[in-house]
């Protein structure tokens, strides 16, 4: 074993600089040469853009890329397909390591529900707003006339109309009535009466006015289901704006699917 030699100042420097030169070398190499070797340093890969590819295609690129991924959340979105990507992280393009983990959130294949909101009374730009927020989509918009111009007077899902507080799959398209703002045109009352109901509804939104309510009543000499009554009456001289409701007197039970 070499002996280090103290017999001088000068070969006591010259040992303590041999082994200062020896540290220095041992942890320039280990930073520089060691870390950057074993760690891939300097080797980046630029993250692809897997957004709107299904799974599968998702899962293809990444491994070929020797990428990992792991799914971090789920959502929906109305019109778009069930199982592909629709947000990454890192985002693509970005550079990263060999091996890096890319985190997905994947499109939802069963819609949430959410709750329907009340859209009747709103003006037609609020009630759209609303249901966007609500991830709910505008249908048809149907213009029927009445004073209440831009302001919705339904709400149909499916064709029929919808209750607030109905449980509806998010991005449901939900068609709206809406007033036109031309029922300050006048015309005489229509006579109805002695007409069967359904006749009788016909009629009345024949002529761009509403359905009110509907009244049973008793009357032996009538046939059921025959209107005995309405309001306004249609008496001479008497008129009525477009959009507004008249109430019909009806003989017997009102059947539900008519109320």
């Amino acid at each position: 074993m070499a002996k280090i030699s103290t017999r001088s100042l000068p070969d006591l420097l010259i040992q303590i600089g041999i082994i200062l030169a020896l540290v220095a070398v041992l942890f320039l190499g280990f930073f520089f040469v060691y870390l950057p070797f074993t760690t891939n340093h300097g080797q980046t890969i630029t993250v692809p853009d897997v957004s709107k590819l299904s799974f599968d295609e998702m899962k293809n690129i990444l491994n070929d890329r020797n990428l990992r991924y792991e799914v971090s959340d789920c959502t929906f979105v109305a019109g778009a397909q069930p199982l592909t990507v629709f947000q990454q992280y890192p985002r693509a393009n970005s550079k990263v390591k060999e091996g890096r983990k890319i985190y997905l959130t994947l499109i939802k294949r069963v819609p949430p529900m959410v709750s329907m909101p009340n859209l009747v009374d709103m003006i037609d730009r609020s009630a759209a707003r609303t249901l966007e927020s609500l991830g709910l989509v505008e249908g048809e918009r149907t213009y029927v006339p009445d004073v209440a111009k831009n302001s919705v007077l339904r709400q149909l899902y499916n064709g029929k109309e919808i209750v607030p507080g109905t449980p509806v799959p998010k991005g449901a398209r939900i068609d709206l009535e809406v007033g036109d703002g031309l029922g300050n045109t006048m015309f005489e009352v229509p006579n109805v009466v002695g007409l069967q109901l359904d006749e009788a509804e016909a009629a009345i939104r024949g002529s761009n006015l509403k359905v009110g309510t509907k009244i049973s009543v008793e009357d032996p000499e009538k046939e059921v289901g025959t209107v005995v009554r309405q309001r306004p009456e249609a008496r001479s001289g008497e008129r009525i704006r477009v959009g507004e409701t008249m109430d019909l007197w009806v003989v017997g039970p009102i059947e539900p699917n008519q109320e």
